[in-house]
C-alpha cells in the first residue's frame, strides 16, 4: 500500500474525496503513515527578507503540519556569502533582506533540532521576464457570466518559459442590515440582563477581506508559437458576494526553471487526484532536498529560485456591471422577531434566546423601535467585523 503524505502542499486533498454521497458521515483515519520532514522554499529576485517554512508530515486526523522548531536554516551561494534565516510565527525569516542574483548558485541547508542535515541542489534564477499587465473583462464561461483576471507578459528572447502564478484578492464589504447602534447587557441579575442600545464605537459597516490563492497555477510557453503570456488567472462569478462593491487582486508571477516547474506540476497532478480511491493515489514526490545523513530518508518539498514580479488591479462592480443588481450577499439576512423578557407565563418571551444569539455573535439587533419586540438578522449582515477586519489595507485605494 502507498503511504500517503500530507502536508500544506497538498491539503486540498482533503476536500471533496468522494465521500460526500455517503449518508453517515466517515471519520477517516490513516492506515500507514510516515514521518517525513516537509520544506516549502522560495528566494526570488526581490530584495526583502525571504521566509522559509519547514514542517513535519500529518496524519487525517490531525488538524494540520506540525511547525519544526528551532532548526538551523541556511542559504549559500556560490561566492561564499551565507544568509541566515531565524525563527519567526511559524515560519524562518532571513536576518537580513538579500536577493537572488543571476549567474550565483543558492543551496539551502536545514539543520533539524536533533542534528539531522539536509540540503538541497544548487539552484540558480531563472531570466526574468517581468509582469506586463494584469485585466479584468467581462466574459462568458461554461454559460457563467463573471469577470476573467488575465496575467500577461512577453519574453521575444524566449528565455523565460515556465510560470508559476499567486494572488491574493483583497474586497470590500458592506454590512447590508448595519445600525449605528448596538446591544449591551448589564444589571445584577446575569440571568435575566437588562438590554440596552447604545451607538456603536468602531467601524462595523465597511470591512476589507483578504483571500489567497491556493491552486497551483502554471503555464509553460513551450507549448505555444512564442514566449508570451496570457493566463487566466481568476474566473469570479457575477453572483459572487466578493466582488459587490470594490475588489483588488493582487497577481504575483514566478519565472522558474524547468525542474522547479515540473515539480509542481507533478504536485499538481496529485492535488487534483479526486478521489483518494482512485489508482492515482497521493504519495512521494521526490523534490531536490536530500538528507545528509540518510540518503534513503524521505524529504518532501522544493527549493525554489524565482524571479518574481507583481501587478495590482482595482474595479467596482458598477463599472463592470452598470444598472445591474449587487450580487447576493454572504448569508441570507433573514429577520428574526423576539420579545425580550423572561416570564415563564409569557410563552411568547424569548430573552434567553436573545441572549444567546447576541453573546455567541450568531444575531445581531437590527431594529428596537418596538421593545421589548427586537427584530435580529445574523451577525455577518449588521456587523462585518463578525467574519472581516474593519481596518483599511495600506495599498487601498
Amino acid at each position: 500500500m502507498k503511504k500517503i503524505f500530507l502536508t500544506r502542499l497538498t491539503f486540498l486533498l482533503l476536500i471533496c474525496i468522494g465521500l460526500t454521497n455517503c449518508t453517515d458521515p466517515y471519520k477517516m483515519q490513516t492506515d500507514t503513515f510516515e514521518d517525513a520532514l516537509v520544506v516549502e522554499a522560495t528566494i526570488t529576485n526581490v530584495l526583502q527578507k525571504q521566509t522559509i517554512k519547514v514542517s513535519r508530515t500529518y496524519r487525517f486526523e490531525d488538524f494540520g503540519p506540525s511547525f519544526e522548531e528551532n532548526a538551523d536554516v541556511l542559504v549559500t551561494d556560490s561566492d561564499g556569502n551565507e544568509y541566515p534565516f531565524v525563527q519567526s510565527n511559524n515560519t524562518y525569516v532571513s536576518v537580513n533582506a538579500f536577493q537572488a542574483e543571476p549567474g550565483k548558485q543558492y543551496r539551502l541547508t536545514v539543520i533539524t533540532s536533533d542534528g539531522k542535515k539536509y540540503t538541497s541542489s544548487q539552484e540558480v534564477l531563472p531570466a526574468d521576464n517581468p509582469l506586463d499587465d494584469v485585466t479584468a473583462t467581462v466574459q462568458t464561461i461554461d454559460n457563467v457570466t463573471g469577470v476573467e483576471i488575465r496575467a500577461k507578459s512577453y519574453d521575444p528572447n524566449s528565455t523565460s518559459q515556465y510560470y508559476r502564478f499567486e494572488y491574493e484578492e483583497t474586497y470590500k464589504i458592506v454590512a447590508p442590515k448595519w445600525i449605528t447602534s448596538k446591544a449591551y447587557f448589564s444589571g445584577p441579575n446575569p440571568n435575566q440582563p437588562i438590554l440596552t442600545m447604545l451607538p456603536r464605537t468602531e467601524e462595523a459597516r465597511i470591512c476589507y477581506s483578504t483571500d489567497k490563492s491556493t491552486e497551483i497555477l502554471l503555464f509553460n510557453s513551450n507549448e505555444t508559437t512564442e514566449d508570451r503570456v496570457d493566463f487566466p488567472v481568476r474566473f469570479i462569478s457575477d453572483q459572487n458576494y466578493i466582488m459587490s462593491h470594490r475588489y483588488s487582486i493582487l497577481v504575483r508571477q514566478y519565472v522558474q526553471n524547468s525542474h522547479a516547474y515540473n515539480y509542481y506540476k507533478s504536485l499538481k497532478k496529485l492535488s487534483g487526484s479526486g478521489t483518494i480511491l482512485s489508482p492515482n493515489q497521493p504519495g512521494f514526490l521526490i523534490g531536490n532536498i536530500k538528507s545528509v545523513n540518510n540518503p534513503s530518508e524521505k524529504v518532501i518539498g522544493y527549493f525554489d529560485v524565482s524571479a518574481v514580479s507583481t501587478k495590482r488591479i482595482f474595479f467596482n462592480y458598477a463599472d463592470l456591471f452598470p444598472g445591474k443588481p449587487l450580487p447576493p450577499y454572504k448569508v441570507n439576512c433573514t429577520e428574526l422577531s423576539q420579545k425580550y423578557c423572561f416570564s415563564t407565563l409569557d410563552p411568547s418571551c424569548n430573552g434567553p434566546s436573545v441572549v444567546g444569539y447576541i453573546n455567541t455573535n450568531v444575531m445581531v439587533i437590527y431594529k428596537f423601535d418596538d421593545a421589548p419586540i427586537y427584530i435580529l438578522t445574523p451577525a455577518p449582515c449588521g456587523d462585518c467585523t463578525s467574519f472581516s477586519s474593519n481596518v483599511i489595507p495600506s495599498f487601498w485605494e
